[in-house]
């Protein structure tokens, strides 16, 4: 191994520079090159990579986002993408490719790697529903940030007497969601995973209010089956009893920014040593995340295709909880 590239993929997460960083300074330690590729894939197909020394990541430890860009690119879906994703690589004499992003990023990363790529993932999604690891770099911080909006929304709820439905990212995973409402002692948790009906939610809501409370907060993933938009609706066209005064919020891409909290700079540093330490080795077509408190590799075949599910017990103990 003697040069190495380094790409950021998919949506952007708190902890993705951090993981640049760790993956640039523990290669230069070992007397390697290493090529930052900007914006993702795309940058990969189009050739737009820059050296990177040690001055380049320094001071980026504490930024949201990512120093190399993200972007959707159609054009790697195809074979003749995937054909010039791998002659910019050869072309730039790269012996291994770093790729850190979700879902999406690892089947590139993947699909790079059946064609003969030596590919090394890292594992960063606030979805948090990435396969072969049980923490992704992003989740604590976006996490943290939502709960900061409950408890300010909680406030100004209990203030006027109102219900709010706030909306928090999650398309297709519930665990933001889920475990937001946790820690923020919503009435109502809903997620993609789990069905629920509009009738159930006033319900609890209506017996929030009639138990005493002075606010109810139900925390919906932005792709429940039930979304806030849909419960307005109802609520509205029947006339919903609840009690409250609702409001709603959706948080979206707030979630996202901001600076990287200390779990995340610190998990994003242990993968991304973690990723060049796989090579090292001798290894490839692996991802890297944490299992069990422990830096893990996974093949990426056993990623790919695969979402971590959500825990049914947390589930369990939200509803119990919610009152």
């Amino acid at each position: 191994m003697r040069r190495i590239g380094v790409l950021t993929s998919g949506g952007d997460a708190p902890g993705m520079n951090a993981a640049i960083r760790a993956v640039t300074r523990c290669a230069l330690e070992r007397g390697w090159e290493v090529e930052g590729i900007r914006h993702g894939f795309t940058g990969l197909i189009e050739g737009e990579f820059t050296a990177h020394t040690d001055r380049s990541v320094g001071g980026i430890i504490q930024r949201g986002g990512t120093i190399l860009g993200s972007a959707r690119c159609p054009a790697f879906l195809t074979e003749a993408g995937r054909g010039a994703a791998i002659a910019q690589l050869e072309a730039h004499r790269i012996d291994g490719l770093v790729v850190i992003g979700g879902n999406g990023s690892q089947c590139g990363a993947f699909e790079l790697a059946r064609r003969g790529v030596p590919v090394v993932g890292v594992a960063s999604t606030i979805d948090n529903d990435l396969s072969g690891t049980d923490l992704a770099i992003g989740v604590d911080s976006a996490l943290n940030i939502a709960l900061e909006a409950i408890d300010r929304l909680k406030t100004t709820a209990s203030s006027h007497h109102r219900a709010f439905l706030i909306e928090v990212m999650g398309r297709e995973c519930g665990y933001l969601a889920l475990m937001a409402g946790l820690a923020g002692g919503a009435e109502v948790v809903l997620i993609p995973e789990v069905e629920a009906s509009p009738e159930e939610v006033a319900t609890r809501m209506r017996e929030a209010y009639e138990r005493g409370k002075a606010h109810a907060i139900a925390v919906v993933a932005e792709g429940a089956r039930l979304g806030t938009a849909a419960l307005v609706k109802h609520f509205h066209e029947h006339h919903a009893q609840i009690g409250f005064e609702l409001r709603t919020t959706t948080l979206g891409h707030v979630q996202r920014g901001g600076a990287p909290l200390a779990f995340d700079r610190l998990l994003a540093t242990r993968l991304g040593a973690g990723a060049v330490a796989a090579f090292a080795d001798g290894t490839a077509s692996v991802l890297v995340g944490t299992l069990s408190g422990h830096v893990a590799r996974t093949p990426l075949a056993d990623v790919v295709g695969r979402k971590r599910p959500i825990d049914p017990d947390l589930v369990s103990l939200a509803r119990v909880l919610e009152r």
